[in-house]
């Protein structure tokens, strides 16, 4: 994620489908900062964005933890960069059967990981997971999800 620039704005310039965003310039979204707390998935809340993180059941082929809801849709993260501030990256989920594209699956995409990484939709862009028993597609290119900032009133307004 380093070296990338993000697209900001109002609460998120654009969405995930937005056309100018792209894996090497995400679309950001600003979130409540307890939605990034990091979990254990037991414990909790609906909505916790980092308790989603699956990349590594991705690779093994297993199902992905239980995805979060943002804007109507199902979201997975696959990345989180932690340290005073926590961002999470993640794909959205389309069932198979809705995806408008060339689905794959993780051993497939990675015959050629270099090619891979260079997906403009980003790595995990197409490719098949399972959740509740069900295909469903990782769409791109990522999002990235970082903490609101709160407003700050002005102490001292001048009318």
């Amino acid at each position: 994620m380093s070296g990338a620039s993000l697209n900001t704005g109002a609460e998120a310039a654009g969405s995930a489908t937005d056309p100018a965003a792209d894996a090497a310039n995400p679309t950001v979204f600003a979130v409540d900062a307890d939605r990034l707390v990091w979990s254990d998935g037991r414990h909790s809340p609906e909505g916790y964005i980092c308790a989603s993180y699956s990349a590594d059941r991705i690779a093994l082929g297993k199902p992905i933890r239980k995805p979060f809801k943002f804007r109507s849709q199902l979201w997975v993260c696959v990345g989180i960069l932690g340290g005073t501030t926590t961002i999470a990256k993640a794909y959205r989920l389309v069932p198979a059967e809705h995806f408008d594209g060339q689905a794959t699956t993780y051993p497939d995409k990675t015959r050629d990981a270099a090619a891979a990484r260079r997906d403009p939709n980003g790595f995990y862009h197409g490719m098949t997971v399972l959740h509740r028993g069900s295909k469903v597609v990782l769409c791109g290119p990522p999002s990235m999800f970082v903490p609101r900032v709160a407003a700050q009133f002005e102490l001292f307004n001048e009318r």
